[in-house]
């Protein structure tokens, strides 16, 4: 019977100190795995609905819409691949 509930006690034991070790690891990859900003070609493949490479202000979505005007240089109300590269990068939040 001693020996039943030792083996138990040393199988919950290591079964705890597993799971918080697999719960800190995960957490701290959280942190490190900050999200990289969308490339030019990753935005267009989100937005351009009708596929035409250039984005108009009712396919746009978040920061750009915002900023359209800005970026949109030659006024023509879309935004090329070009626009983009010069356009002004939108500043991004530090935690």
């Amino acid at each position: 019977m001693k020996r039943n509930t030792l083996r138990i006690g040393i199988f919950l034991g290591m079964m705890t100190f597993l799971f918080t070790f697999n719960t800190n690891a995960q957490s701290s990859d959280k942190n490190q795995g900050r999200q990289k900003p969308p490339t030019i070609e990753e935005l267009f493949e989100m937005m351009d609905a009708n596929e035409d490479d250039k984005l108009s202000l009712k396919e746009v979505k978040g920061p750009l819409k915002k900023d359209f005007s800005k970026i949109d240089t030659d006024e023509d109300g879309f935004l090329t691949k070009e626009e983009l590269e010069k356009g002004p990068k939108p500043k991004r939040k530090e935690d």
